[in-house]
């Protein structure tokens, strides 16, 4: 295999970092569908996300479902090295960081800042590695 058929190892952990994405966001949609049963648990390791997701009803099942295939569209593409999975992933990836930041100035819990600098380190590193999608098949 050539230098240019070579995944790179970041990119190979980013697509798994999506695919972590996709079985959170799934198991979140998940219970959100089905509430009342003993999953309702799992809303302890995030409670936040309970709080804010529970009161949009199906609305919240609906956006958590757009995460779920989001992240399922830019794991698969940064894995198949396609450009349109660069280019969800980077989507994917801003709106994070700017729901990062709105989030945080209008909860006044500084913790979340954390994910806007990781957030935009992703970023560049992505555009840092463009050429690698360009290269590849669409």
């Amino acid at each position: 295999m050539n230098e240019q058929q070579r995944r790179p190892v970041g990119i190979s952990v980013l697509s798994f970092f999506f695919l972590f994405g996709v079985l959170a966001s799934g198991l979140t949609t998940l219970i959100l569908l089905v509430p009342g049963t003993p999953m309702d648990v799992l809303w302890g390791l995030n409670p936040r996300a309970r709080e804010g997701l529970l009161p949009l009803g199906r609305a919240g099942v609906v956006l958590m479902g757009a995460v779920c295939l989001s992240c399922a569209a830019a794991a698969t593409g940064l894995w198949r090295r396609r450009p349109w999975g660069f280019w969800i992933a980077v989507v994917v990836l801003v709106m994070n960081l700017v729901g990062d930041a709105i989030n945080s100035l209008a909860s006044s819990d500084w913790r979340i800042l954390i994910g806007v600098p990781i957030a935009g380190l992703m970023i560049l590193y992505l555009f840092g590695r463009r050429r690698f999608f360009e290269s590849g098949d669409t």
